[in-house]
């Protein structure tokens, strides 16, 4: 948008600020009139051009400029807390933002939010758990938003102002968010304002609107791997009156055996602008069946990288979900943000598994099944003796674990923004608070089944009913959660001088975690957690076109519902299908970050007539009490503070854009390491004690975090109507899950390529192609330590036993081999 004031006019880039209070481009445009004179010298070397600019500026040297014309000078506003409507310039930020937009989600093809932030962001990879593509677990900086309850999430994701981290396990569905209808989406570095589990960061989500979408258009694509999809938008305004609605159908079989997707997706927005005062009613709708299934075996990916170990591995995704977003300018100085929301999220999970249950061994249950000992009968729910289906061990079994999750929340936010001179120095200062409540109920069970040729676990009707208080994993488990989390919040950035700024912020989060177990007392319990959390960050605009920041934060996290009750080490948990009783206190998760960078922009017009940007940081996260999943099998295992971990690293990121090409190149540095000794229960390590433990000591590295990424892609306009384009994706290896003492080899690096292009038919028409891989690199993106054996899976030797000769206990999931998409777009 274009901002004008008197003879002055500035560009303003919103990153994810819909609304902007007059007072603050005021404020801008006084910094404006009062800056130093632009600087617009060639360089051939990055910082030590400008740095060079500065010094010779200090010195009262005169810096000629090499354009005749004064170019409309852009500002990027970012936005300073979650609520949408308020925001400042970036260069008063203290800490690395990235952004993509609508558009870089459908570089490649069909409109993608987590191939964008894969591809074309610094310090963000994704680890494919599930091995699911419309289910990745995405890391910033090494912390954790995924779907798979257990993992800890060191990510606050919003989307409207609202955080959707789900509330029995902060875990984070990227399913549910309808890729077409995103406008743009902004990765920030720790900073307390965005409440729990930012300690590494937050995603930001902004949906369109009536007012920012204007137009139809109509997708059809498909491709490899039986992919087919269509999907519709329709956006405009009329006056004061917006409104957008977007949807998407999409139907795979998948690469791997019995993986096929399911997706249904709508999002919807009504909107109001006049007289001040800004309202979005949106509602965000999904109904998706999703098969990823998991990592397989080293050596059954060596028959064929398709196979699949156990199966079924489904997850069935439904969303209702209403947001209503209110922004009033009051006077030119004070303007009220708020978010009401109502989000019903239902999901049922069916793992097909291995089983330690066998037949029992010891008259008079002869015939029957038993425990792991042999010895102790399974029973059902009335009582009574579950049948050997396994015939005397002479069949493979396994069991079939099912999961039900039902949580309604609702909460709000309220928010007031000032900007007001004091002592004749600019300054914002917003000042809010937020209530946010959910009701779960949480259900497991597990069915006994045999496990055919083709690792499938069979459905038998035949479920296992242990109670609590034997030394076996209870099941069924019916428990209700309630999360209440309530949170008041201040930043106040002061101008000190016109170049110089400084920012305070802080958030008080008090976290109260009650739960009532609906088969008795043992899971019972409340839990109360509270901190307050401080930051404070400097920014200098050096030049017009060159900045420098530093500052320091503070976050935490409270454990959820499924951390809590499943915290005892002596009655492991089947992640995350049980619970278990009497679970120690587990203690929240407080994370300290120092981070400090420069960030500006140039231009070299006798070499190329666009804009290079380019930003460069480093970052140090120190998390007290961090809480880790302790594997004791490849299903089953429990919670437990394990003292202090750290990330720290660094970043560097360039972009280049004129008419016809565009650029980027990006480098991150990722070290994450343990930085507190314990003894780690990992039976399938094969350096493993007598016990199964592995001995952990500060230095060793996190698992699943490569220290190295490298991403840089291209795109040209070979002719008006046809444009040719490319990335290229590298990160280093990493260390399987379970193998944190480091002594196994690691899980490799790897790199892929993907092509693009696009050619306009016509100004309506436009026909595009994505190749995905396009070298058919074989490699993985996740790794963890298992148990292959006894199912009788192809490669395995037969007879073999964990750990034992010709067995390879490393399982990974592999990525897709070489693919093609392609599409039509009619837009209107």
């Amino acid at each position: 948008m274009i901002c004008k004031m008197g003879s002055e006019a500035r560009r303003i880039e919103p990153a994810f600020c819909l609304a902007l209070p007059r007072a603050s481009l005021a404020g801008w445009l006084r910094r404006f009139r009062n800056s130093k004179r632009k600087l617009r010298r060639s360089a051939l070397v990055l910082v030590p051009a400008q740095l060079a600019l500065l010094v010779a500026q200090r010195a009262g040297a005169q810096v000629a400029n090499p354009s005749a014309q004064q170019p409309i000078e852009t500002v990027t506003v970012i936005g300073t807390t979650p609520l949408p409507g308020t925001g400042i310039d970036i260069d008063k930020i203290a800490g690395n933002v990235q952004t993509v937009t609508a558009a870089d989600l459908t570089r490649e093809g069909s409109a993608s939010a987590s191939s964008a932030l894969n591809d074309q962001l610094g310090s963000v990879n994704i680890n494919d758990n599930l091995d699911d593509p419309f289910q990745p677990d995405i890391l910033f900086r090494g912390f954790e938003a995924s779907p798979v309850l257990g993992t800890p999430e060191g990510l606050a994701v919003y989307q409207n102002g609202v955080r959707i981290n789900e509330a029995f396990g902060d875990s984070l569905n990227w399913d549910l968010i309808t890729d077409m209808a995103v406008d743009r989406i902004t990765v920030v570095s720790a900073n307390p304002v965005f409440g729990l589990n930012a300690l590494g960061g937050a995603v930001i989500v902004s949906m369109k609107n009536g007012f920012t979408a204007d137009g139809s258009e109509i997708e059809a694509s498909g491709g490899s791997w039986g992919q087919r999809s269509v999907s519709a938008e329709y956006g405009g305004s009329d006056g004061p009156f917006g409104f957008y609605i977007a949807g998407r159908l999409l139907q795979e079989t998948g690469w791997r055996e019995f993986s096929p997707d399911t997706l249904e997706q709508l999002y919807a927005d009504m909107s109001y602008r006049q007289h001040g005062l800004s309202l979005d009613l949106s509602f965000s709708g999904a109904n998706n069946l999703l098969s990823g299934e998991s990592a397989t075996p080293v050596q059954e990916l060596a028959v064929s990288r398709s196979l699949i170990f156990t199966s079924p591995q489904t997850n069935a995704d439904k969303l209702a979900f209403v947001t209503l977003d209110a922004g009033y300018a009051v006077n030119d100085n004070l303007s009220i943000q708020s978010t009401a929301y109502m989000r019903e999220f239902q999901q049922n999970v069916v793992n097909g598994n291995t089983t330690d249950y066998t037949a029992c061994t010891v008259a008079p249950y002869i015939g029957d099944m038993c425990q792991s000992d042999g010895a102790t009968p399974l029973t059902n729910s009335s009582g009574g003796y579950l049948p050997d289906i396994s015939q005397g061990g002479a069949v493979t079994i396994g069991e079939n674990d099912f999961e039900s999750i039902r949580t309604l929340g609702v909460g709000g936010s309220l928010q007031a923004t000032e900007s007001v001179a004091i002592f004749g120095h600019d300054n914002q200062l917003s000042v809010g608070g937020s209530i946010d409540r959910a009701s779960t109920n949480f259900q497991s069970s597990a069915e006994l089944g045999t496990i055919n040729a083709a690792l499938q676990v069979s459905f038998s009707g035949l479920f296992v009913d242990t109670p609590e208080g034997t030394p076996w994993t209870a099941t069924p488990v019916n428990l209700n959660a309630t999360n209440s989390y309530y949170g008041i919040f201040a930043t106040d950035t002061f101008n000190i001088t016109g170049d110089l700024a400084l920012t305070a912020s802080g958030r008080y989060n008090l976290a109260e975690i009650d739960l009532t177990d609906m088969r008795g007392t043992a899971l019972s319990g409340d839990n109360r957690y509270s901190r307050f959390d401080p930051a404070l960050g400097l920014t200098e605009k050096l030049t017009s076109n060159f900045t420098a920041y530093a500052g320091y934060s503070e976050g935490n996290r409270a454990p959820t519902p499924g951390e809590i009750e499943c915290s005892n080490p002596t009655a492991p948990c089947l992640l995350p299908s049980s619970l278990s009783s009497d679970p120690p206190t587990l203690r929240q998760v407080v994370s300290h970050t120092w981070e400090a960078g420069l960030r500006g922009h140039f231009s070299i017009p006798e070499i190329a007539a666009g804009l290079i940007t380019w930003n460069a940081s480093l970052f140090r996260t120190n998390v007290d009490d961090d809480i880790y999943g302790v594997a004791t099998s490849l299903s089953a295992g429990y919670f437990q503070n394990i003292g202090g971990t750290r990330r720290q690293g660094a970043e560097l990121g360039l972009k280049y854009e004129d008419e016809r090409l565009s650029m980027f190149f990006n480098y991150s540095y990722v070290d994450a390491t343990f930085e507190s000794a314990f003894l780690l229960n990992s039976a399938q390590n094969t350096f493993a004690d007598a016990n199964g433990n592995i001995q952990v000591e500060p230095g060793d590295v996190l698992p699943g975090i490569p220290k190295n990424r490298i991403k840089a892609g291209a795109d040209y306009r070979v002719l008006p109507s046809w444009s040719v384009g490319g990335d290229v994706v590298y990160e280093s290896s990493q260390f399987f899950r379970g193998d944190e003492s480091n002594q196994m080899g690691p899980l490799s690096g790897y790199a892929v390529v993907n092509l693009h292009s696009k050619y306009d038919v016509t100004d309506n028409v436009e026909l595009f192609v994505n190749i995905v891989n396009a070298l058919n690199a074989k490699y993985a993106t996740f790794g963890v330590l298992g148990d292959p054996t006894g199912v009788g899976a192809p490669g395995i030797p037969p007879g073999a036993v964990t750990n034992g000769p010709g067995v390879d206990n490393r399982f990974e999931s592999p990525a897709p081999p070489l693919s093609a998409f392609g599409g039509v777009r009619i837009r209107f």
